[in-house]
């Protein structure tokens, strides 16, 4: 993917202290402290231009968002978004939220083991040749990662258009043998939209073309599967 920027992106970035962080690893093990606060965290790996990281941030003010990208231009565009979304409530600078400079396979670089509760896998690419497996971010060698990085109430929360992709992930989290919940092979069924979940850019596009959105969740964190385990079945009882 290439992105042509903005002439003087980077200087533009460096000045927004507030909102950017472009040197992520010194943070690592310490986002708590950077944001002041003791509340979970929940981090999106690539997160586009921003659409769905500033929208959650908005509607859960009592979780810290971080959105990583590696990327310039879509640090600043996310930025522009973040601001906008929160100006109405009259925050220059989103209280809740924090943009990384970061490439996702070093993840472990960025974050302490158990730092994050949630990560949010939005519209990845589906590397459809068998070939690029591996670089898919549900290909296990990233699960490792993400287990790791994870807290006992640790989920994964993906969404995508592709199918192969969903396959291939509904195949790696049970391998990886992780409990799944809340499978959806049409998100926004007969065209209507699942108010509960916040749309990415991708998402919002898919859906003005009729394209099925698939999403599951992945409990990683062994809190989080007790706690599954102990309700899983009301669903079913009349």
């Amino acid at each position: 993917m290439r992105l042509r920027g903005r002439k003087g992106i980077r200087e533009s970035l460096e000045g927004q202290t507030d909102l950017v962080v472009l040197d992520p690893r010194s943070h690592k093990g310490q986002w708590s402290a950077l944001f002041g606060n003791d509340h979970p965290i929940h981090v999106e790996f690539g997160m586009g231009k921003g659409q769905f990281i500033s929208q959650m941030s908005s509607k859960y003010p009592d979780i810290n968002f971080i959105g990583v990208d590696m990327y310039d231009e879509l640090i600043r565009r996310a930025g522009e978004k973040a601001r906008a979304v929160w100006e109405p409530q009259g925050h220059e600078t989103p209280p809740n939220l924090k943009l990384a400079l970061a490439n996702i396979n070093y993840a472990e670089e960025v974050f302490s083991p158990g730092e994050l509760e949630r990560i949010y896998l939005n519209f990845s690419d589906p590397w459809p040749k068998s070939k690029h497996a591996r670089r898919r971010l549900t290909h296990p060698r990233f699960l490792d990662k993400y287990r790791g990085l994870l807290s006992p109430l640790g989920e994964i929360h993906l969404k995508t258009d592709s199918r192969s992709l969903f396959e291939f992930s509904l195949n790696a989290f049970a391998d990886f043998g992780l409990q799944m919940k809340n499978i959806s092979l049409d998100l926004h069924t007969d065209g209507v939209i699942n108010e509960e979940h916040v749309m990415t850019e991708y998402e919002t596009k898919f859906y003005g073309r009729g394209v099925n959105i698939h999403r599951c969740e992945a409990i990683v964190g062994s809190e989080a599967l007790e706690r599954y385990q102990a309700t899983r079945l009301d669903k079913y009882r009349l």
